[in-house]
């Protein structure tokens, strides 16, 4: 259905991702229209395709499907359009001022003669070139915005393009939609053929390909943290992803991508193994991380200095005694300029760290420490007593497209050392702005376990680090945090070191339920978190954390959420809920944000505000508007943040959550869920991970012979990255 009207009021508009509530006048009547509506203003006429529905609390409204924008020919409109707030200083008085002048030609003046606009009272030349800049962006970003949308572009993605190309975006993605794949995050290769089989490109355009190469590179980055892939590899996926009816098809494809190392946007590296192709962003910052782990390496200590008196003084002031092995780390960290500390849990990392900010206070340096994530920060600094914060905040992520560190490689931080707990969940993005923010002769030490999984963002940076021999490493073996009725961290070690865990549950916080059919698994997690745990811990039932090594399936992720939230959190009259695809959001949900979105905006309950919400922080929804629509979450470290419409994906329900999805975190109780899975995932340090999350009780659900396989299984998925390599390089140069 059609109708066409004057915008006479715009009740409600989201900028982010253009959801409106319009009042429009049409063939003599009021009506509303709600849905995504390019930027408009009062006065506009519009031509509304859709449908008419029924709002249980407003009434009627018209659908909107689709918007088309035509210039406002009444003289009133044409006042109510000037007036409207999309042109700068503007008003009323004004924009009545310029019609009574020009009348109903008043549009063409501005866009083909603005000068004359300075003859109005009050229009100063200045003010008439600044009207027809605005009246030229609006119509260009209106037009742009129409014309991606009827390609099928949501108006969320044609916004974004916008942004990108300006005025020149038709002709851009008319002449190569593919174009989008390399500039527009989000906007993928699948999206980008889709418009490009409507202009008719042919499926063996070069452009076409070389989308699909990059397409290729960052889903192997997205999906599996590689920093770069195989040549070879690289060919097969892309042939897969092309279906390219050529015989050549395999030669093309490796033709392009020579065309892309001769223009810069890969770089293809010899390895002993293969050829290692790699986006060049990446390439850049693999060598800056190598580069300056080297520098950090070799840097000019003082004579180095023996600590045993300081460490014999703490020991003192604290009743403790430290291992032999735990003074050689505390020496170590003292006197180079990188080191990694790495153990499993209960060895004493935090000792070490409490030791060594001990130490250095003594001697007036400045230290700070950091965590990848919230969570991590938050156990730290409850851990030492000093105040730890997550690297994006300790670097004072500013607002803006992508985000923005104040700290960075021209603006250093003043910490003398740098402590960062967690490494084993830093991703290349992040170590790479850490490293940069580093005043000169400032250190580094980085505290993690290596046998945790590796992070979910791209790169292997405590592996590589590890691998490239380089750095000092102080491996923690002696167990001393583990008390006698308590089996999590004893068992922990157990299965890190292929042995079985014992699982007669005579412990206090180690517990083992058999079960085999996943139906049963299902059933007997749903009963432990609803019934049974929250009683015999006294953790209530939200806070019991449930991990699944599988998003799909009867015992997965998924599924094991919509269970769980229809029996801790069930719909009732009253309770505003959202869907979001696949996913029903309900006030008071317990949820998961599950990208790394450097400009969602938060506050907290102290008054402070910041951008930034990161892969893997967990909240709870604490307001849903159903008509706007948004929704409000107030994440475990505090921060408080409104989702809308463009950024409700990035959220899903967490009462379960993926053991990748838990790393970082501790929660006060687990349960883990086990069914029968792919040896890929259902391996060693997957196990070990989901078992270390657990602080006071963890629970596994499944068949002791599942449990057997798992910790026989060392298979590791690699990671294609070229650190350790880079860095081997840089060391060899230093010689």
């Amino acid at each position: 259905m059609e109708l066409k009207g004057s915008v006479t009021d715009i009740i409600f508009r989201n900028e982010e991702n253009g959801y409106s509530v319009v009042e429009l006048a049409c063939k003599g009547r009021l009506l509303t229209a709600v849905g995504k509506f390019p930027p408009v203003t009062e006065g506009q006429e519009l031509v509304l395709e859709g449908r008419y529905v029924i709002n249980r609390q407003f009434g009627e409204q018209f659908a909107v499907d689709k918007v088309a924008v035509a210039q406002p020919t009444s003289e009133e409109s044409i006042i109510r359009y000037l007036s409207g707030g999309l042109f700068k200083g503007v008003g009323e008085v004004t924009a009545r001022a310029i019609v009574d002048k020009f009348g109903s030609s008043t549009l063409k003046v501005i866009e083909n003669d603005p000068t004359a606009l300075a003859e109005v009272k009050g229009v100063s030349l200045k003010k008439a070139m600044e009207i027809n800049t605005s009246f030229h962006y609006l119509r260009d970003m209106q037009d742009a915005i129409l014309f991606l949308q009827e390609l099928d572009i949501g108006l969320n993605a044609a916004i974004k393009i916008y942004k990108i190309y300006g005025a020149d975006t038709q002709k851009i993605v008319k002449n190569n939609p593919y174009k989008l794949v390399e500039d527009v995050e989000g906007v993928g290769f699948l999206t980008a053929d889709k418009i490009a089989a409507g202009l008719g490109i042919r499926e063996d355009s070069r452009f076409r390909i070389t989308a699909a190469i990059v397409h290729t590179l960052k889903e192997a980055t997205n999906k599996n943290g590689h920093t770069y892939l195989p040549r070879e590899m690289l060919v097969n996926e892309c042939k897969k992803l092309l279906h390219l009816q050529r015989l050549d098809a395999e030669t093309v494809i490796d033709s392009v991508v020579e065309d892309m190392e001769v223009s810069g946007k890969v770089m293809c590296i010899n390895t002993p193994e293969h050829t290692a192709v790699i986006l060049s962003g990446f390439y850049i910052s693999e060598l800056a991380i190598a580069a300056t782990v080297v520098r950090l390496a070799h840097m000019l200590m003082p004579p180095e200095l023996s600590a045993s008196a300081d460490i014999a003084e703490y020991e003192r002031i604290n009743g403790i005694t430290l291992h032999e092995n735990q003074k050689k780390a505390v020496e170590g960290c003292l006197n180079h300029g990188i080191t990694v500390v790495t153990g499993g849990p209960g060895t004493g990392k935090t000792t070490i760290i409490k030791c060594i900010i001990s130490i250095l206070k003594s001697r007036n340096k400045k230290v700070a420490l950091c965590a990848p994530t919230g969570r991590a920060a938050k156990r730290l600094t409850e851990a030492t007593g000093v105040e730890a914060k997550t690297i994006h905040r300790m670097l004072d992520l500013s607002f803006g497209e992508g985000g923005i560190f104040t700290f960075n490689e021209n603006s250093k931080q003043d910490a003398d050392v740098v402590i960062v707990d967690e490494v084993s969940m830093c991703d290349e993005y992040v170590f790479s702005a850490l490293l940069s923010s580093l005043k000169g002769g400032a250190r580094l030490i980085m505290v993690g376990d290596k046998d945790q999984l590796p992070s979910v963002g791209a790169g292997n940076v405590l592996a590589d680090v590890i691998k490239s021999k380089v750095v000092p490493v102080y491996c923690l073996t002696q167990i001393y945090r583990q008390d006698e009725h308590s089996l999590i961290v004893s068992n922990a070690h157990a299965i890190n070191n292929g042995k079985m865990p014992v699982i007669d549950n005579k412990s206090r916080d180690f517990f083992f339920s058999s079960c085999e059919d996943p139906e049963e698994i299902l059933s007997t997690v749903i009963d432990m978190v609803t019934k049974r745990l929250p009683g015999f811990t006294g953790v209530e039932a939200n806070r019991i954390q449930v991990l699944c090594p599988m998003k799909k399936g009867v015992a997965g992720v998924e599924n094991m959420n919509a269970k769980l939230q229809e029996t801790l959190n069930p719909p009732e009259k009253g309770k505003p809920e959202l869907r979001v695809g696949m996913n029903v959001l309900r006030l008071h949900d317990k949820i998961i944000h599950t990208i790394n979105n450097y400009d969602l905006e938060w506050t907290d309950e102290d008054g402070s505000a910041g951008s930034g919400i990161y892969n893997g922080d967990i909240g709870y929804i604490t307001a849903i508007n159903p008509t706007e629509p948004s929704l409000t979450v107030r994440f475990e470290d505090g921060k408080i943040a409104k989702y809308t419409q463009g950024a409700l994906d990035q959220i899903k329900p967490a009462y379960a959550v993926s053991v990748h999805k838990s790393q970082g975190s501790e929660f006060p109780v687990v349960v883990i869920a086990l069914p029968k899975g792919n040896f890929m995932i259902m391996t060693r340090n997957l196990l070990y991970t989901a078992v270390t999350r657990a602080k006071n009780a963890v629970v596994l659900v499944g068949a002791k012979q599942t449990v057997a396989n798992m910790v026989a299984n060392t298979y590791t998925s690699r990671r294609y990255s070229l650190l350790a390599d880079f860095i081997r390089e840089n060391e060899k140069r230093k010689h």
